[in-house]
C-alpha cells in the first residue's frame, strides 16, 4: 500500500439539516446553499474528494448534483467534485455527458461522475422510465455513455436512447478524458460490468462487515486482467459520524442516523435496528462512528484488511443540525486523515 497515494473523501445524500434551536427541517434552499460551505469546508481542511447523491425524496434536497457542484467549482481550486451517484439508468448520457464536460471545463479538470442505478427508484416513475427495465435501462446508458467519452462521431442503434448516425456531441472535452466510476451495491455482476468498462469501482458499504466485500474487490482484479482493462484503485464508501467523544457521536447517531435507517428499512422490509445491532455496526461493521481517534483506528483497520485505496465518510445521514454537519467535516480532514496515515505508516 502506498500511503501518500490513498484519496480521502466526503458524501453527501443531501440530508435536509435540521434548525439547531427548533429542530425543524431548514428550507432546501438553505440546505443547498450550505453544501457549498461544506464543499469549501472540505477543501480547506484536506480532503481529497466532495461526492454528492442524487435524490429525488422529500427529506433530500439534491436532485441535480452537478449544479451544485459546478457552484463549488468556482469558490474552491483543488479538491474533486463528484457524484456518488448519478442515477444514469433515469437520465439521458448525452446531457449528462455535456453537463459534465461543462463542469470539468469550470473546475478545471476536477469533475468526477460516479454512475449507478440508484439505492432509492423514485426517479424512475418520475421521468417515465419502468422499473422493470432496471437493469436493462442502465446496462443500454452506460454502453452509450462510453461511447460518448470517446469524444467522436456517434453512430447509435438505441431502444432506451436516441438512434444516431455519426453525430458530434458538445461541447467536447479536450484537455482530458472523463474521469468516471461506478458505484456498486453488491451484485457481482455490477462488479463484472465496471471492470469490462474499465472504470473504477466503488463499494457502498452500509451495513455488515466491511471484509463481506473484499471477495468483490478480488473478483473486480480479476475480472479486469480477463477484460484487458487497465486496474485502477478500489474505493468504499460507508456513513460516519465524528465528535468530540465516543458518546456524544453515539447520541448523535441515535437521534439521527438510527430513525433514518429504520425508515429505509421499512420500506425495504429490514427489521428494526435493535441496540445489539447498532453496537455490532460501530464496533465491528460498518458505521464510523465516535472520537476522531476512534473512528481512525477503525478505518485504518478496515483500509489495510480491505487493501483499498479511497475511503468516503457519508455524512450528516438523518438531518444533523448544520454544525453537527460542519463539525463531522472538520474533524475528519483534520484530525482522522491525518491519524490514519500515521497508524498506517507505523503499521507497515
Amino acid at each position: 500500500m502506498t500511503i501518500d497515494k490513498l484519496k480521502f473523501g466526503v458524501d453527501t445524500f443531501g440530508d435536509v439539516a435540521r434548525d439547531s434551536k427548533t429542530g425543524e427541517r431548514i428550507t432546501y434552499e438553505e440546505s443547498i446553499r450550505n453544501m457549498v460551505e461544506e464543499g469549501k469546508l472540505a477543501e480547506q481542511v484536506g480532503i481529497d474528494i466532495l461526492a454528492l447523491g442524487e435524490h429525488h425524496r422529500e427529506e433530500y434536497s439534491i436532485s441535480s448534483p452537478e449544479i451544485i457542484l459546478a457552484a463549488l467549482a468556482t469558490v474552491t481550486s483543488k479538491i474533486t467534485l463528484g457524484t456518488g451517484v448519478t442515477v444514469l439508468s433515469s437520465d439521458d448520457p448525452i446531457r449528462l455527458y455535456q453537463r459534465f464536460a461543462t463542469l470539468d471545463a469550470l473546475s478545471n479538470g476536477r469533475s468526477q461522475i460516479m454512475l449507478g442505478r440508484g439505492s432509492f427508484t423514485e426517479s424512475y416513475g418520475l421521468f417515465g422510465y419502468d422499473l422493470k427495465e432496471y437493469d436493462e435501462l442502465f446496462e443500454e446508458k452506460i454502453a452509450l455513455f462510453d461511447e460518448l467519452i470517446k469524444g467522436g462521431p456517434i453512430s447509435w442503434q438505441g431502444k432506451h436512447t436516441p438512434t444516431l448516425k455519426q453525430v458530434e456531441v458538445y461541447p467536447k472535452m479536450t484537455e482530458r478524458k472523463m474521469d468516471v466510476h461506478v458505484g456498486v451495491g453488491g451484485t457481482p455482476e455490477s462488479v463484472i460490468r465496471a471492470a469490462r468498462y474499465g472504470y473504477p469501482l466503488m463499494l457502498a458499504i452500509i451495513g455488515g462487515q466491511p471484509t463481506r466485500f473484499k471477495p468483490y474487490i478480488d473478483l473486480y482484479r480479476k475480472a479486469v486482467e480477463q477484460f484487458g482493462q487497465p486496474l485502477h484503485p478500489v474505493g468504499m464508501h460507508s456513513p460516519g459520524i465524528i465528535a468530540d467523544t465516543d458518546e456524544e457521536a453515539r447520541e448523535l447517531a441515535m437521534k439521527y442516523l438510527v430513525p433514518a435507517m429504520n425508515k429505509t428499512g421499512l420500506e425495504r422490509g429490514w427489521s428494526p435496528m435493535t441496540q445489539e445491532r447498532f453496537d455490532y455496526e460501530v464496533n465491528q461493521g460498518s458505521y464510523y462512528i465516535g472520537s476522531p481517534e476512534t473512528v481512525a483506528q477503525k478505518m485504518a483497520r478496515v483500509i489495510k484488511d480491505m487493501g483499498i485505496e479511497r475511503f468516503d465518510l457519508i455524512y450528516g445521514m438523518g438531518g444533523f443540525t448544520q454544525e453537527e454537519r460542519f463539525k463531522t467535516i472538520e474533524l475528519y480532514g483534520k484530525v482522522v486523515i491525518p491519524r490514519i496515515k500515521e497508524l498506517l505508516k507505523e503499521g507497515n
